[in-house]
């Protein structure tokens, strides 16, 4: 059997786009001589479509493109993913579904059963989880269709205590096919394989799996489709962050196959290649899906905003992103010139403007009120606010999209200023640790020095008074990062950490500053999701809440 793997980026809720993508890829397959063509979990609507599925009107105009791209499927058939209606009489009024579309109509839905409500995922809001299960026969072969969890092995689930693909084996499927939506995080792709090369080996059977590629504002779908023999081995495999289609031959030889190895997974290691492209498309989605075109941020001349930078200029072209470098009385030369160097490195667009006298209209204002008082974090605080008023001034009147460059070390403990360093439309380096944001900027002078060799080498400083280190207020970002790591990504408590080898008294200074500042990640721009356990909608932990571990 021919069957094409449909891996594209759809726009949520752009049905007319999102069908005119799908009809001419089942066109093109069908040219191609394909048979079946698939594509991914609720590829109609794109994933995830959250509270749209709460309208009506936005299921009604999903089920008429549904039922026009049925018309297109004469000579040969598609999956294509999307929401159906429980006409059941209980339970949520949504089903998540895989739609089977041949000889000009629908003809099957097969209905998701393990629904998702962990991390990024909140699909048991909207869907009934299926209960029935079956098959569906297409020239001689028949095919288990599924929806993404549905095969991965777990033990119960509410209302069904099997694994949905033992009941569907007793109907005797001979293809395996899996629709998904599984985001990108740096380890990913080795958990997907595993699951493949588990479920093959499982039912003996090869499986189809087809996934969505692209960035819908904090989720990058990294795409990897692929097929695998029945002993897991992968045959055939789709590039990574780029749309594709491509046909498989399942014949004979997919069958009775030695099985393949398991994937160890280092759950520390983190391939900086892969997180790189990651950023790089999620900040073009969110850009290109959004309408805009163009990016502001501020350069310091430090590490954080070269990266951001370079990756925008990447994503978006060096004359899209434009490089404001703002010191204030305590910049440094070096700093400035650095800052110069990378933005003339990249041919961005940039301008200098020194923010000692707005920041001195702003004391002055202030002085009747705090006259007598030291300078201290308002005063250095006021400065990051100087410069987010100047930046969002430019933002409003020229069209800018501006950048937040903060990494996720600094937002863990709060190193931050609100509505100063902190404003942004997107946050490029939030799920990126301060130690892996200088593995980036040497990825990224993989082939010439783009970012200035001092901005790498160099302590990191916020230069906001005197001599300022982040040392000096921070633990050493390389063990601050390994105990954040422990803590935020592997959900270890204290004393977990403690018996790991670190200082009593440091674990909890920064577990206090992690639990202390949630408040404020609260009001911050959304991140782009890289890691397994993100800032934002992954991480759901109360604001006045009080860890007692």
């Amino acid at each position: 059997m021919k069957i094409a793997l449909a891996q594209y980026n759809f726009v949520i809720g752009d049905f007319e786009y999102n069908t005119n993508v799908i009809r001419l890829a089942i066109k093109n397959a069908k040219s191609a001589g394909a048979e079946l063509v698939v594509f991914a979990e609720l590829a109609l609507t794109g994933y995830p479509p959250r509270d749209f599925l709460e309208f009506d009107e936005f299921i009604r105009k999903s089920e008429v493109a549904m039922h026009s791209l049925a018309a297109e499927c004469e000579g040969i058939a598609a999956i294509v993913g999307g929401p159906s209606r429980n006409l059941t009489g209980g339970g949520k009024p949504l089903f998540n579904s895989a739609w089977f579309l041949s000889n000009g109509k629908v003809t099957k839905l097969f209905h998701k059963s393990l629904l998702p409500n962990y991390d990024v995922f909140d699909e048991y809001r909207y869907f009934e989880p299926a209960i029935d299960f079956d098959v569906v026969e297409m020239n001689g072969k028949k095919l288990a269709v599924t929806v993404c969890e549905d095969i991965w092995n777990v033990d119960e689930i509410p209302m069904y205590k099997r694994f949905p693909l033992d009941e569907v084996k007793t109907l005797n499927p001979e293809i395996i096919i899996n629709i998904s939506a599984s985001p990108f995080h740096y380890n990913q792709g080795k958990l997907r394989r595993n699951v493949l090369r588990e479920t093959a080996l499982k039912y003996g059977l090869p499986v189809i799996y087809v996934n969505h590629v692209g960035a819908q504002t904090e989720l990058i779908f990294d795409g990897d489709s692929m097929a695998c023999d029945s002993g897991g081995n992968i045959r055939e495999s789709l590039p990574l962050f780029t749309e594709a289609l491509k046909i498989v031959e399942i014949d004979q030889s997919w069958y009775n196959n030695n099985p393949a190895a398991a994937i160890e997974i280092d759950e520390e290691s983190r391939d900086i290649a892969l997180i790189h492209d990651a950023l790089v498309m999620g900040i073009r989605d969110y850009f290109g899906k959004m309408g805009f075109k163009k990016a502001i941020l501020g350069l310091s001349g430090g590490i954080d905003s070269a990266v951001t930078l370079a990756l925008a200029a990447e994503a978006l072209g060096h004359q899209n992103v434009r490089g404001v470098m703002l010191p204030s009385g305590f910049s440094s030369q070096h700093s400035i010139d650095d800052a110069l160097a990378l933005a003339k490195n990249l041919d961005c667009p940039h301008d200098l403007i020194p923010i000692a006298e707005a920041f001195k209209a702003f004391e002055n204002t202030l002085d009747p009120l705090f006259a007598g008082l030291p300078f201290g974090l308002t005063e250095e605080n006021l400065q990051a606010r100087t410069r987010a008023v100047i930046l969002m001034a430019m933002s409003n009147k020229f069209g800018y999209i501006l950048l937040n460059t903060s990494n996720k070390s600094e937002a863990a403990v709060g190193y931050g200023t609100l509505y100063g360093d902190m404003c942004g439309g997107i946050s490029v380096l939030g799920d990126v640790y301060k130690t892996d944001v200088f593995r980036l900027a040497r990825y990224i002078n993989r082939d010439r020095e783009i970012i200035p060799v001092n901005s790498i080498t160099k302590p990191p400083s916020a230069e906001l008074r005197p001599d300022q280190k982040d040392s000096d207020s921070l633990p050493e970002y390389d063990l601050l990062d390994k105990i954040l790591f422990q803590y935020i990504e592997k959900r270890k408590g204290p004393r977990e950490i403690e018996a790991l080898g670190y200082d009593v008294v440091l674990v909890k200074r920064v577990l206090s500053m992690v639990n202390s500042n949630e408040w404020k990640r609260y009001q911050t721009p959304p991140i782009l999701r890289v890691s397994p356990k993100a800032f934002g909608m992954g991480r759901r932990m109360p604001i006045v809440g009080k860890y007692i571990g």
